[in-house]
């Protein structure tokens, strides 16, 4: 989708579905010992306290509470929730506890993310509070060969040395290694169609993280697919007319219906369960329609779609553009290697930004570069490194906005501006996560503060005062600029002949290849 389809979608908001009219207010719970938490099985509980959870935060009690409480996964749940508020865990542990209690080993949950970072830090959750119940996690995320992922989602069974067995026997023998799966859509497409003993035939709960992204992007129609290989015949088991009486569980009212069958008829299996949940959660009816949604409750925090964390502190630094690297570098420079990640408009923003930096050569200031131009293996050990305090700094696409969470980022700067309100919510969530504080701060040119305004009304934002650099600060740092400007000139000189032959090569039929007007050295930083 292009920008202009994706800002008329931003501001067609007046159409919403009948049941996003009257939603639970998740900002009304509070945080819950774990101690308290009803009906928690004690092997999760020590799990949890392994990681340094005591309590659940407002988001999980919610879920909890119509999952494993009175709601009883009785409805689908569409979860409109801030960065940072702990989406993962609210899906992760109901889903573990309910899985808890089946002895046969089949695939019976599938959790689908955009990315593969956001995938592999889901399943690092579920990793850590699965095992404790005896379930296997797995992943389908195209960071191994397809081969290495089958060996480990399929179980094969044992064969006896000496005999010979017929192949087609031994496929109808297969069986899931895997009672969770974390997955890419694109990868799990690959494993539906070509892996022989995948099936989604026993998958009783279905989570789609990031809802927003996924429903924009077909990536191969894969959400049609797992519907259609998970549907029943019998589609009249709940009529609409069905009656529905609240109930009080704690300080949160439930929506619950009255003589509810779990099950299908005829059916050994219950329905599918399906958990959506966004911090920018769509609310188009065109797009929602496409879950096929069973008597969804919609649990968000407060009116406003969009939302930011409780303890972030907005701040905006107005300059020239030609000057705005020096703004950067002067604030970096005063936060003493704390933990920052910048965000830049594309990939080739983010390369050149991250090598400018690095020339300015302070020690203090360790870049990296994180974006969809660098491969898997790349990134991941970038952000690695970020993790552990190697690196202080890290430049990033957007390919780092959505669900990223890194412990101890204290700031996020918008080196361009956001285009849109959720790119700015999702870019700031990287920080003042899980309840602590943090600052993002946007570099305006004086021609985007007027619609950096209106950005700032769309997510709620009632205060972003501007910020000044200290003269002194400013004045060393611009000293040390124009060199440093240098240097990246040279560097970008000595790739374009490697570029022009990269160019050349992937277009064999015209020899050639198409240039635009290039930017200054520093516009493009």
């Amino acid at each position: 989708m292009g920008r202009e389809e994706d800002d008329k979608a931003e501001r067609e908001t007046d159409c919403v579905v009948p049941w996003m009219r009257t939603p639970v207010d998740v900002s009304n719970v509070e945080n819950w010992a774990l101690e308290t938490l009803p009906c928690l099985n004690p092997k999760l509980k020590k799990a949890l306290e392994k990681m340094g959870i005591s309590s659940l935060f407002p988001v999980q009690v919610a879920v909890w509470h119509e999952t494993i409480g009175p709601g009883g996964f009785e409805r689908d749940l569409c979860v409109n929730s801030p960065t940072g508020s702990g989406k993962t865990l609210s899906y992760a542990l109901p889903i573990v506890q309910s899985l808890a209690s089946r002895a046969v080993r089949c695939l019976r949950a599938l959790v689908v993310l955009p990315t593969r970072d956001l995938a592999l830090q889901v399943k690092e959750v579920f990793d850590a509070i699965a095992p404790a119940v005896g379930l296997t996690v797995g992943s389908a995320v195209g960071q191994s060969s397809i081969a290495g992922e089958i060996s480990q989602l399929i179980k094969t069974p044992k064969l006896d040395a000496g005999i010979c067995y017929d192949p087609e026997d031994i496929s109808q023998n297969l069986e899931s290694a895997v009672d969770i799966l974390v997955a890419t859509p694109g990868r799990l497409m690959d494993h539906i169609n070509n892996t022989k003993g995948f099936t989604l035939e026993h998958l009783r709960y279905l989570v789609v993280d990031e809802t927003d992204r996924l429903l924009r992007e077909a990536y191969q129609s894969w959400l049609p697919t797992v519907l259609k290989l998970t549907q029943t015949s019998d589609n009249g088991l709940f009529p609409s007319s069905s009656p529905f009486v609240p109930s009080t569980f704690g300080s949160l009212q439930t929506v619950r219906r009255q003589s509810v069958e779990r099950g299908f008829k005829g059916k050994p299996y219950p329905r599918l369960a399906k958990m959506v949940l966004s911090a920018t959660l769509t609310k188009d009816p065109s797009k929602l329609i496409q879950l096929d949604l069973h008597h969804p409750l919609f649990m968000t925090t407060g009116e406003s779609r969009y939302r930011l964390p409780e303890k972030l502190e907005c701040l905006r630094l107005i300059c020239e553009t030609e000057l705005k690297p020096v703004y950067l570098v002067a604030l970096l420079k005063s936060w003493e290697g704390e933990k920052s990640i910048i965000f830049t408009s594309s990939v080739e923003s983010t390369r050149r930004l991250c090598k400018l930096l690095n020339f300015f050569g302070d020690s203090k200031i360790r870049a990296k570069e994180y974006s969809g131009g660098l491969n898997q293996s790349v990134r991941s050990k970038e952000l690695k490194a970020f993790r552990k305090g190697d690196i202080q700094v890290l430049v990033a696409s957007d390919a780092l906005t959505r669900g990223m969470d890194v412990k101890g980022v204290t700031n996020v700067i918008n080196y361009d501006m956001p285009p849109f309100a959720k790119t700015f919510i999702h870019r700031a969530g990287r920080t003042a996560r899980a309840g602590q504080a943090g600052k993002c701060y946007t570099i305006l040119s004086d021609h985007e503060v007027r619609r950096f305004s209106k950005l700032l009304k769309k997510v709620g934002s009632g205060s972003c005062p501007i910020y000044s650099i200290p003269p002194a600060t400013f004045d060393a740092v611009r000293a040390t600029y124009e060199p440093a400007l240098e240097k990246l000139q040279e560097s970008v000189e000595s790739e374009a002949p490697r570029k022009r032959r990269q160019a050349l090569k992937h277009n064999p039929r015209t020899g050639n290849y198409k240039t635009k007007r290039s930017k200054t050295t520093s516009e493009q930083a």
